[in-house]
């Protein structure tokens, strides 16, 4: 499937990610930056007014829906969720929900399940899980007894360009921003559904076999092309930061599977 195939227009997509200087946007497989002992670690590379200039920048896209998959909360070795027992029909669970609305979107896709939520955004943010056909009764029970959206896209897994094309027309997205992991980006982007991407690179190196990077998943096979990119913008931050702005070239790239777990 390629970009438009829907029938539907697509959100703009742009992919912002924050990387050490050898592109590793975390510590280590298995640790995640929202843990307290890990974000510590990795403020070592963050100069003063870094959180700050890194909130301008999401701003600057006047995005009202944040993307991000279920990878950022969750490892594959992390026990699943304990489910509830389903009350109401699977013909009603299986329908899309949006209990509120409200000025952003915090969007993840989460097709198997695994997340166990504790909340569903605050005053101005409103969680919304992305699923499937395949996604177990129990945990749509579960997102709407805590009051949390969902919309479905896909039949075994979240088909992205799919999940887009809801996300624009549910929530009324012209433009989204991909905050995500190196699989979930690599996703978007070799599905060909980015058009931009804006790297800020932090001045430290993390190393390590396996240490997740701004784009990871399977490798090129022996007749695969890289994807082309055209910059748009390079400067240096009021922090010191490196930022790097380019378009996605999607005419050059390789178009692949656009489903996410």
């Amino acid at each position: 499937m390629s970009r438009g195939d829907v029938g539907r227009p697509l959100p703009k997509v742009v992919i912002t990610t924050t990387a050490s200087v050898d592109g590793r946007v975390a510590l280590g497989r298995s640790s995640r930056l929202m843990q307290p002992d890990a974000a510590r670690r990795w403020a070592v590379m963050k100069p003063d007014g870094t959180d700050a200039e890194l909130g301008a920048r999401r701003d600057e896209y006047a995005a009202t829906v944040t993307l991000e998959g279920s990878g950022s909360f969750i490892g594959d070795e992390d026990p699943p969720v304990v489910l509830p027992t389903p009350t109401m029909p699977e013909s009603e669970l299986r329908q899309d929900f949006l209990p509120r609305r409200a000025p952003h979107w915090f969007v993840v896709a989460d097709s198997r399940g695994r997340v166990d939520w504790s909340f569903a955004g605050d005053d101005t943010t409103a969680l919304v899980v992305l699923v499937c056909s395949a996604t177990p009764t129990g945990y749509l029970q579960l997102l709407r007894d805590r009051g949390i959206g969902h919309l479905s896209a896909g039949a075994d897994r979240v088909d992205l360009e799919a999940a887009l094309a809801t996300i624009g027309t549910a929530l009324g997205a012209s433009t989204v921003v991909a905050d995500s992991g190196g699989t979930f980006n690599a996703g978007l982007l070799k599905a060909g559904l980015v058009d931009e991407i804006d790297v800020v690179t932090l001045p430290g190196l993390v190393g390590g076999v396996g240490t997740p990077s701004i784009m990871d998943g399977e490798p090129l096979d022996e007749s695969g092309t890289p994807i082309r990119l055209e910059l748009i913008d390079c400067r240096v931050t009021d922090a010191g930061l490196v930022r790097t702005r380019y378009r996605v070239c999607n005419e050059h790239g390789p178009k692949a599977d656009t489903a996410s777990p």
